[in-house]
């Protein structure tokens, strides 16, 4: 099997088979996004201890792109601190948007997205996860949680 093959498959399992789907009733974090370019609609709820993301859960809507992308991010930042999970976040967008991909070793298995960059118009369905993540690390719900 090809490696983008292989990166395909694991998009559709994600998609098709999303982690860490559903509600977190006791979320510290938590943000809405949508992406009217296609009606994807991600939100990202967070339990954050210490400053480590304990638990990160999503729900909402949309193409398998953004269903996937969600589903790898909630896996990837459980068990980081709040800093590395933006830094996380900030090297995957530099990759989709601008092309560099000199830290890819560090995506993991955000690597099978990359080729969405090729169609711009689904940038945006693969980065949705992550800008609701950054917009929900900004607004706990409870600061003492945080």
């Amino acid at each position: 099997m090809a490696l983008e093959e292989m990166y395909q498959e694991l998009i559709v399992d994600h998609g098709r088979r999303p982690r860490n789907f559903g509600e977190l009733p006791d979320a510290t974090h938590s943000a809405r996004s949508y992406n009217p370019l296609c009606g994807d609609e991600i939100e990202i709820s967070l339990r954050v201890q210490d400053g480590v993301i304990v638990q990160c859960k999503f729900t909402g809507c949309g193409c398998a792109i953004s269903q996937a992308a969600a589903s790898l991010l909630t896996e990837r930042v459980t068990g980081m601190k709040l800093e590395d999970a933006k830094q996380f976040f900030g090297r995957f967008r530099s990759a989709m948007v601008d092309g560099d991909v000199s830290e890819s070793e560090a995506l993991g298995e955000f690597v099978a997205l990359l080729p969405v960059r090729e169609y711009p118009m689904r940038v945006k369905c693969a980065t949705l996860a992550g800008h609701t993540l950054i917009a929900a690390l900004e607004h706990p719900k409870d600061a003492g949680n945080a």
